[in-house]
């Protein structure tokens, strides 16, 4: 048997593309004559490889370490300690790159291969890639990290991986600030939010998975609650916010909201996004999509902008400072529907958030203005199911006459209680709704009492 074949079997069984019986069974086959592409193209012919472009890969990939000899007899990995190393998850067999060879590919090949893992890690059902200086490359899937290898990656390795799909200005643009954020599109279906910064040890990237297809709020966990979501998008003016911590789902839920509005309505829609990460093509509404950075300096001028940009609804990634929330209010005021995201926990917190960015000398007239204009908070969170998958937990606020006057009044500590008054007219609290879960059996008794506040509710966890 030749040794590139040799390699090849390695390679495609170590990372998970066809077993080695399978392996052993074509290389029978075809008798011990045969060459590495007629092994191959049996993998391909027999059913055993659907995956073409990565087989392509390990074969070019095989031919260079047999190159250098046969592949070494296996044994048992060990830490430069001496210690064994932790087994390695499922999802190794997503990378369809062998990081410690890094050093020997050309830019094209690297750039390939980048591709073929982001690809991989998305088709896994990971949300997130991470490539870091020092660590060893992972990916997180329902919230829990898998290794894709016990290889670390040095400063140099990173700084390639991190940079290989950047064009040269993108490049210039990341060695200059040290960190960056754009969207990556490999094709129409195949999407990524990145980060790329500097750390102590060196580079680093973070790859947001986004998905193909835009799920309805149904879909997302928000069935007991459609009616009051909708009601709140159905006015023409007004401001919504959507909140959570990081990765709780807030981009997705968004985009969720744009696209029912896009279907159900005949209006012009203006989001300001960084990046722009799920592409909304026009449906029933015109939708124009900006992203800070290319298109726009700030969220800020963005909004200032899109006052005389003619839109109906305004949609803005992230309410992050005095002048975006500032413009974010005025235009709600001034007959525009207004949806943006905050990073916060529950609906005390983000009103909170929201009015205490501005001095005390305007805190009445901004009181008066939030009171009059707002819609309603979504708060969400992911939560780990007993199932092995993640569960929408959710608090919902919706503008009233009593919420309005707490708002005018700053008494935030009055929410709550207003709140479980306001069940008939869709309101929730994240302490109810988490309990509920737990009674559906939809969360292990620890995550719900973990997340609950209430010590009542949390006793009557058994």
């Amino acid at each position: 048997m030749n040794d590139d074949i040799r390699w090849l079997a390695r390679l495609g069984s170590d990372r998970g593309l066809f077993a080695r019986e399978q392996a052993a069974q074509i290389l029978a086959k075809l008798g011990a004559d045969a060459d590495l592409m007629a092994f191959a193209q049996e993998l391909i012919d027999s059913g055993v490889v659907t995956d073409v472009e990565t087989l392509e890969a390990l074969a070019a990939e095989a031919m260079a370490h047999a190159a250098k000899g046969p592949p070494p007899a296996e044994a048992p990995a060990a830490s430069a300690a001496g210690a064994p190393q932790p087994r390695i998850p499922a999802a190794a067999s997503v990378s369809s790159l062998d990081f410690g060879t890094l050093g020997r590919l050309d830019d094209a090949a690297l750039a390939t291969a980048m591709r073929a893992l982001l690809r991989a890690s998305a088709e896994s059902g990971a949300s997130d890639l991470h490539l870091s200086t020092g660590a060893r490359p992972f990916v997180r899937r329902q919230r829990a990290l898998s290794f894709l290898s016990e290889h670390l990656l040095t400063a140099p390795e990173a700084l390639r991986l991190n940079t290989a799909l950047l064009s040269e200005g993108q490049k210039k643009i990341f060695l200059e600030r040290k960190d960056y954020d754009y969207a990556l599109a490999v094709s129409a279906d195949d999407r990524y939010r990145v980060n790329l910064m500097f750390h102590k040890n060196g580079a680093a990237g973070s790859y947001r998975m986004v998905p193909a297809r835009t799920r309805s709020l149904e879909e997302l966990g928000y069935t007991k609650h459609i009616e009051t979501l909708r009601k709140m998008m159905s006015y023409h003016n007004g401001l919504i916010l959507i909140t959570g911590p990081v990765g709780s789902g807030k981009t997705t839920t968004l985009a969720a909201m744009v696209a029912w509005l896009n279907e159900t309505r005949t209006d012009h829609i203006i989001t300001v996004e960084d990046p722009i990460e799920v592409v909304q093509p026009a449906k029933g509404c015109n939708v124009t999509q900006r992203e800070v950075g290319p298109h726009t300096r700030t969220f800020a001028t963005a909004l200032k902008g899109a006052l005389r940009e003619d839109p109906d609804i305004i949609v803005i990634g992230e309410l992050r400072d005095l002048e975006t929330i500032e413009m974010a209010i005025s235009a709600s005021e001034t007959g525009h529907l207004v949806i943006g995201t905050m990073h916060t926990s529950d609906a005390a917190t983000t009103l909170n958030r929201l009015l205490d960015v501005f001095p005390p000398a305007q805190q009445t007239q901004i009181r008066a203005s939030v009171a009059e204009s707002l819609r309603g908070i979504v708060c969400q969170r992911l939560l780990p199911g007993a199932d092995g998958s993640l569960v929408l937990a959710c608090e919902i606020l919706v503008s009233n006459t009593a919420i309005q006057n707490l708002i005018r009044e700053g008494k935030a500590t009055g929410l709550r209680n207003t709140m479980e008054t306001g069940v008939r007219e869709g309101m929730c609290l994240m302490d109810n709704v988490v309990f509920g879960l737990w009674q559906e059996k939809k969360l292990s008794a620890e995550t719900a009492r973990a997340q609950i506040a209430n010590r009542v509710l949390r006793a009557r966890i058994a």
